[in-house]
């Protein structure tokens, strides 16, 4: 836990608004044990959730980097920065391959991270570990096996009716490379990292039907589209998903597993 626990007064609090980061990041936040002064890498940080809270409580006195490889959204962070939190810096980096100048940190966060982490999540998970120091903490949150089940369950019987076989196999095939809470553990076990913990937290994504489901703003720009992107002819994929948007009470409730993996280096 952090040290400051009466978040009302901070000056850059997750944001309620964000129905979707906010609540894995709370999460991760749950695991990790944080106090001013540390250094902090924050991979995939996006627009900056949690890296500008991570900022605040580590204070002047610490260090927080965060990383991202699209310079889109590290620029949008840098925007909302502007020249507050001068502890925190944002830089475009490819997690998955660290430069080896990079320093060792106390902490290694990432909110959303692990999805990606591929094709290689353990390297890339051991890449990191490699920028831990000794008695740091990983602590990273990811959307683990289980996630949305029913909507899949869903996509994939509108897919038999139709006979489509390819794109049922890319729909399995996307699904069979999703990590499990027990797949990680395995990983954080091989890396030989203590105080081994990792814990899932469902979480339920209310929706509508129809074009309230299909630009649902924590489905579309995600999930939707990696079943979307099973198709060639994206005339059939929305014929399919249309089906499938009209029938959401078949696959209510929707669930995602909100999964924290966190572990120390000896």
């Amino acid at each position: 836990m952090t040290e400051r626990t009466n978040d009302t007064k901070l000056r850059w609090p997750l944001p309620a608004h964000d129905y979707w980061s906010t609540p894995f990041a709370e999460s991760l936040l749950q695991h990790l044990v944080l106090s001013p002064g540390d250094s902090i890498l924050d991979i995939a940080s996006g627009h900056g959730i949690p890296a500008f809270y991570l900022a605040e409580q580590v204070g002047t006195t610490g260090q927080v980097l965060a990383v991202d490889l699209s310079q889109r959204q590290v620029e949008s962070a840098r925007m909302i920065q502007g020249t507050n939190l001068p502890c925190l810096q944002f830089e475009c980096l490819d997690m998955r391959a660290l430069p080896p100048h990079l320093p060792c940190f106390d902490r290694i966060t990432g909110n959303l991270s692990v999805m990606f982490l591929r094709p290689n999540r353990f390297e890339a998970v051991l890449g990191l570990v490699e920028h831990l120091k000794p008695g740091g903490q990983l602590v990273l949150t990811f959307p683990s096996l289980g996630t949305f089940d029913s909507l899949w369950r869903r996509i994939d019987q509108e897919m038999a009716v139709r006979g489509l076989l390819v794109e049922r196999r890319r729909l399995e095939a996307y699904l069979a490379e999703r990590p499990s809470a027990d797949e990680v553990r395995g990983w954080l076990d091989k890396l030989q990292l203590s105080r081994i913990v990792v814990a899932e937290y469902p979480l339920e994504v209310a929706t509508g039907t129809g074009q309230a489901f299909l630009h649902h703003p924590l489905l579309r720009g995600g999930f939707l589209d990696d079943a979307y992107e099973c198709f060639d002819d994206q005339r059939l994929a929305d014929e399919v998903m249309t089906r499938v948007s009209d029938d959401v009470e078949s696959f209510s409730p929707l669930i995602a597993q909100r999964c924290v993996l966190s572990g120390w280096k000896l």
